[in-house]
């Protein structure tokens, strides 16, 4: 009686269990559709910023510093980007999302009160804007720690794709309305993601009340590292090389930390991760070319095909829409065909479209704007596998550092190539020619394409020479 007993228990006790995991992945989907609207709303406000930060400068008085509206920004993105993603390892994501939306809605209070009430400055937006991305970017994170550490197997590609298929769409709106935006008191932009506040009480009552193991957070190896990555992107931007030889030595200082520190929030084992470090070396190389396609298109179709920036848009938001659609139905391809082939396919598309965009400077807008539907296609389609494999290297207790890491990879490398490409945009060395027969200006971007395509191939040979120690056994 007292065996049939205990093994009644144990058998209720595995049932329990059972259920509570179901519980928790239901809890995990109901929390990131209102993380994936926040985030959606705040990326759109981004593209839109970005669309009309040369009309907001010559408002406010400041032309000659209006780049800064995206610049600083974009810093801050970047590091709280691996800060968040980080912090899931650490604290609750109830408390992440609370100081999240609360910065997010502050800086869009301020933004729009100091702007439209007062005179409007061009430090008022920097700030507000700043204030507004650090806390926008709570949602992007949280979305995909709580993707990782809650959701079952099954839907996690699914909501992966889920994930780039939203800002796809957001990217989509953004450039669509490129027009529509410059006409309105670009003021009121800064209102547009305050409605997530109305999300909170939702997602307090559906993610998890702990996560991480509870351990005290390093600041100061979170101060260092995102100090030396401030450096490093503003290197890129600036192009001041005391600020590249700041950023090495604080990497440096970095690496001695966490050699030396009790408890640094990331150990020196997980750079020794060699599965890892091949991962993400992939998703480096593959998104170094990422922000490089749209101002290529604008800058062929305004300077080759003479159309208005409002014309290219109407073209260009169609391989968004493209990029958008492809990223919804990528979760259910990849469970039929597997990473490996996912990944493969998704290369083999950023290159088909560079190569295309190429021969296309002969042939008009509309086939550029079908090179750039396969590009962007490629695109929505590598991140759902790709991020997959990069995660899948780690343990679930370093699955927020791994997230943080994947976020600042994809901003920092893709921040570089916009910086190498847009400098060779001007660059007369490249226009005396192209496989084409153009010349000039067509010759320039073509040849710029062909680079773009060179990085995805050099990415995809590194996946063939190391996908099988990439994913080991289990793969």
């Amino acid at each position: 009686m007292s065996d049939s007993t205990t093994a009644a228990k144990n058998g209720s006790q595995s049932q329990s269990s059972s259920q509570q995991a179901e519980i928790t992945s239901d809890m995990a989907v109901k929390a990131l559709i209102p993380l994936l609207i926040t985030f959606v709303l705040g990326t759109l406000c981004l593209q839109g910023f970005n669309l009309v930060f040369q009309e907001i400068g010559e408002s406010v008085g400041a032309p000659g510093q209006a780049s800064l509206i995206t610049a600083i920004p974009s810093i801050v993105l970047g590091i709280v980007c691996f800060i968040y993603g980080s912090l899931g390892d650490f604290v609750s994501l109830k408390k992440m999302v609370v100081v999240g939306i609360t910065l997010l809605v502050f800086g869009s209070v301020l933004g729009f009160v100091a702007n439209y009430y007062f005179t409007a400055n061009i430090w008022t937006v920097i700030v507000a804007r700043a204030i507004q991305t650090a806390g926008e970017q709570v949602a992007g994170s949280v979305y995909l720690v709580v993707a990782t550490k809650y959701l079952k197997d099954s839907l996690k590609v699914i909501f992966f794709g889920i994930f780039t298929a939203g800002y796809q769409i957001s990217a989509a709106i953004g450039v669509f309305a490129a027009g529509f935006l410059t006409s309105i008191h670009w003021q009121y932009l800064f209102l547009i993601p305050a409605v997530t506040v109305l999300f909170l009480p939702l997602l307090l009552k559906n993610l998890p009340d702990k996560t991480g193991n509870g351990e005290k957070v390093d600041a100061i190896g979170f101060t260092i590292f995102g100090l030396a990555t401030a450096f490093i992107t503003l290197f890129f931007s600036y192009k001041s090389w005391w600020m590249l030889a700041a950023s090495a030595a604080l990497f440096i200082v970095f690496a001695i930390y966490i050699h030396k520190a009790r408890n640094p929030f990331v150990t020196p084992a997980f750079f020794r991760n060699k599965r890892w470090l091949m991962a993400i070396s992939l998703l480096l190389l593959f998104y170094l070319p990422n922000y490089s396609f749209s101002p290529l298109f604008n800058g062929i179709s305004t300077k080759v095909f003479h159309l208005t920036t409002s014309q290219v848009s109407l073209h260009i938001v169609w391989a968004f829409v493209v990029g958008a659609t492809v990223g919804i139905c990528s979760g259910w391809i990849v469970g039929k065909i597997g990473r490996r082939a996912a990944i493969i396919t998704a290369g083999c598309m950023k290159i088909l479209g560079f190569v295309l965009a190429v021969f296309c400077v002969n042939l008009g807008p509309i086939a550029l704007t079908i090179a750039g539907c396969i590009y962007y296609g490629g695109g929505g389609f590598l991140y759902s596998p790709l991020v997959s494999t990069v995660l899948g290297t780690l343990s679930k207790d370093e699955s927020g550092r791994g997230v943080g890491m994947n976020d600042l990879a994809m901003n920092v490398s893709s921040s570089i190539g916009i910086a190498i490409i847009g400098g060779l945009m001007s660059s007369p060395t490249l226009s005396i020619g192209s496989i084409n027969g153009t010349t000039g200006f067509a010759a320039n971007y073509s040849n710029l394409f062909l680079i773009d395509a060179g990085m995805i191939v050099v990415g995809l040979l590194i996946y063939f020479a190391f996908n099988k120690k990439i994913y080991g056994e289990s793969k």
